[in-house]
Parts: structure tokens; C-alpha cells; sequence
């Protein structure tokens, strides 16, 4: 059940983890007032998913480049979304604590978010540019799904409460830096 469960919620993730820029639908950009409610998960529940809740969220980005001085140049804006349309909770089985679990989903998607701003501002591009970007998002999408299965495996989904506040705090705490 275990496995199912934890396969099942990886792959909505990935799904929405994957998407560079989602058309048409509503997206709430992170912020740090931004506290999720029950009422943001709006999502149907897919019949037979042994999660409780699952946020979506992703990284989008664009760039432009210009030439200065006879260098190329690149602009770029990088943002975390939350998909309330696409996430959802089973109201019988989710409590606070499995909230914060959600937001936590959703503030670790900002932590990457931030490191792929980092990777594309200390980058040296050439023509290639537009393959470069990509390459440096998909290894951030990595890293990011990697992140987020690390930290359901360790909190257990929010049921091992220790962990889950020593979480908490961690991430609180890279988000203030």
C-alpha cells in the first residue's frame, strides 16, 4: 500500500513538476504570506489514490537576451506556482498537521525555484542558449523531485512529527536566507 501510495503521488508531481508554463489554468505565484487553507485544494480526488492530499506545484520560467557591448545578454524570470485546480485532500483523513505537510511541498517548489535563479544568473551562455536554459531547468526539476520524495520519505506523509517539525523549521529557515 506503501508503495503504491508513494508512487502514485510522485507521479502527479512529476506531472506538474515537468510543465514549464501551464496555459489556462489558475496558479497562485509562492509567496511568504501565502498560507495554504483547505479551501486552496480544489481538485477532484482521483478515485483509489491511497494519499491523503497531494499540492501541485512547479517551476516556470522565461528569458530574453539582448546583445551589450557586443555580449549576449539574458534576462530571465523564474517562479513558483501552486495549481489549486489540480491539487486536492480527502477532508476525513487530512488535519493541520497534513496542511503544513502541503505547504511545505509547496515552499521546498520556491527553494528551487530560487536555486534555478542562481544557476541562470552565474551561467555563461553561447548561441545555444534556449538548450542551455532548459538543461539547467531540467536538472533543477531533478534535484527538486528528488527533494520533495526525500522529505515524504523521511516525515513518513507528515505522520512522523518529529521529523516533520524538524522540517519545518529547516526550510523555514532556508526561506529566510
Amino acid at each position: 500500500m506503501g508503495f503504491v501510495k508513494r508512487t502514485y503521488h510522485i507521479f502527479w508531481l512529476l506531472i506538474v513538476l515537468c510543465i514549464a508554463s501551464v496555459q489556462g489554468q489558475e496558479e497562485v505565484e509562492w509567496s511568504p504570506e501565502f498560507r495554504f487553507t483547505w479551501k486552496d485544494f480544489r481538485g477532484k480526488v482521483p478515485s483509489g489514490s491511497g494519499a491523503a492530499a497531494t499540492t501541485a506545484s512547479g517551476i516556470s520560467y522565461d528569458f530574453s537576451t539582448f546583445y551589450e557591448n557586443g555580449e549576449m545578454q539574458v534576462d530571465f524570470n523564474v517562479y513558483a506556482y501552486f495549481y489549486p485546480t489540480k491539487s486536492w485532500y480527502k477532508p476525513k483523513i487530512c488535519n493541520d498537521v497534513t496542511l503544513l505537510h502541503e505547504q511545505l511541498h509547496f515552499d521546498i517548489t520556491e527553494l528551487y525555484a530560487r536555486k534555478l535563479r542562481v544557476k541562470l544568473a552565474n551561467a555563461t551562455f553561447t548561441d545555444n542558449v534556449k538548450e542551455e536554459v532548459r538543461k539547467l531547468y531540467r536538472s533543477t526539476i531533478r534535484q527538486l523531485n528528488d527533494f520533495q520524495n526525500k522529505y515524504d520519505a523521511e516525515t513518513n506523509y507528515s505522520r512522523n512529527l518529529p521529523v516533520q517539525e524538524r522540517w519545518v523549521k529547516e526550510i523555514g529557515e532556508a526561506l529566510d536566507h
